[in-house]
């Protein structure tokens, strides 16, 4: 079954990496809160903890690859959103959306 294969390949590759990560540092007396991680090991531990979201383009032919898509489309309303505070009514969000869509 090819999707088990990539599957088995990803672990190897996260085995992989894990040993590449560089260490934890140890909490210092006095701190509270947690230890900061390098930016890597936070990637290796969602990557480990979203397998399965991960992987889910390799199952459903209907799943892209990366949701750059997605998330163009949604970038400009929400900078217009955010510069302008909100959309005031439904009635002017649709026809921000209107508008929107004539341009792409």
């Amino acid at each position: 079954n090819e999707y088990k294969n990539l599957q088995k390949r990803y672990r190897n590759i996260l085995t992989r990496g894990a040993k590449q990560l560089p260490p934890i540092p140890l909490r210092q007396n006095g701190k509270r809160g947690r230890v900061a991680k390098s930016d890597a090991h936070n990637l290796w531990e969602r990557l480990k903890k979203h397998e399965t979201a991960v992987l889910l383009f390799a199952r459903l032919s209907h799943v892209p690859f990366t949701n750059n898509r997605a998330e163009r489309d949604l970038r400009m309303s929400k900078v217009k959103q955010k510069v302008s505070g909100c959309f005031r009514t439904r009635k002017y969000a649709e026809a921000y959306c209107r508008i929107s869509r004539l341009w792409t």
